[in-house]
């Protein structure tokens, strides 16, 4: 990672225009987060949703998500390369994103649109407004918290859903070459404080329509899938409320009005990382009737299965009561100008 304070504009040894800076800032609302009790996970719980929404993930940009580990080409099938920064691979050679990584990047979207704490006690907490740090009580959950779950001291709250790792449609992979990237100088920039020394907000990425590929003699070689791979996965469910649940979906991107990409893995800042969701089906249990009929029956019962219209339709119900009762507005609006699905932004080597 470079550490250049000067920032110089001949960056990899050639001259290279300066651009804007890659990502903004959903700014914290005025309004302090509510704070709720956890609903338990004893009990399927009356008016509440529970089920599985079964994922696409498409890759838009190239996709790198790093295991840490770097090893010889030869180990991997790319002989040609010395040595290589790997992905997580399953037992067929796929390529594989963790649960964990899809669980961390959608709540930060969940986190901004629904006037809720910062999930992860930050390094400098001083620079934060108090009411965004992670709770320190477990009866002061924020709407996030609620269904992505928080600790803290002697306490802890699962959560209301769990994403399992998604598997590359395809196996093997392909090789990136991404170039070195700048670290984050919030002490250079004031966009990231407001006049009382305060972090302003969420920091997200924009969704780019490309990534910078360095090539063989000038990039650093990384384990990647490229545009249009595809990945699935299962997100499971339990105890939400509609408007939870509504949230959820828009943060997936299936908000016409605010069709949203997710950013995922390395290389934010020169355009890796962008991906649409798609939900192809969904298994939903939406009252005790049917809590019953899913326990007492050998199969799942076709009202519980949702395809296309009736998909859709419910998709749309969902996403207008979270609308009506839990949505910032001001915060979606802006975060769908940074990860808009439609875009002509490029990224820059130096920004």
């Amino acid at each position: 990672m470079a550490r250049n304070s000067s920032r110089s504009q001949n960056f990899g040894g050639s001259n290279q225009e300066r651009g804007p800076r890659p990502y903004d800032f959903v700014y914290f609302p005025t309004t302090p987060p509510t704070q709720n009790q956890p609903p338990g996970h004893h009990k399927y719980l009356p008016n509440h949703l529970h089920g599985t929404l079964f994922l696409t993930l498409t890759v838009q940009t190239t996709l790198h998500i790093s295991t840490g580990v770097v090893l010889l080409g030869e180990d991997i099938n790319q002989a040609d390369i010395p040595l290589i920064k790997t992905m997580v691979q399953g037992n067929d050679n796929e390529l594989l994103i963790q649960g964990s990584s899809l669980k961390g990047c959608i709540r930060s979207v969940y986190e901004a649109i629904t006037n809720s704490r910062v999930g992860v006690k930050p390094k400098q907490p001083n620079e934060y407004p108090e009411e965004r740090l992670p709770a320190k009580e477990k009866n002061q959950l924020c709407p996030a918290s609620i269904v992505f779950g928080a600790s803290g001291e002697k306490w802890g709250w699962q959560g209301l859903i769990t994403i399992q790792d998604a598997h590359c449609e395809i196996t093997g992979s392909e090789v990136g070459f991404m170039p070195n990237l700048w670290r984050p100088r919030p002490d250079e920039n004031q966009a990231y404080y407001n006049n009382d020394g305060k972090t302003v907000g969420w920091k997200f990425y924009y969704n780019m329509k490309n990534s910078i590929d360095k090539g063989l003699d000038n990039g650093i070689p990384v384990q990647v899938a490229f545009r249009n791979d595809e990945f699935s996965t299962q997100l499971n469910f339990k105890n939400l409320k509609p408007e939870e649940l509504g949230a959820l979906l828009i943060a997936l991107g299936q908000d016409k009005n605010y069709p949203l990409v997710l950013k995922v893995g390395a290389g934010k800042p020169i355009g890796m990382g962008s991906m649409t969701v798609a939900i192809t089906e969904a298994e939903i249990v939406q009252n005790q009737a049917d809590l019953y009929n899913r326990y007492t029956s050998l199969s799942l019962p076709s009202s519980q299965l949702l395809t296309d219209e009736s998909l859709q339709a419910f998709i749309q119900s969902k996403i207008q009561q979270a609308h009506e009762s839990l949505i910032a507005q001001t915060q979606l609006q802006k975060l769908s100008e940074i990860l808009n699905s439609s875009t002509n932004r490029i990224p820059y080597e130096s920004y």
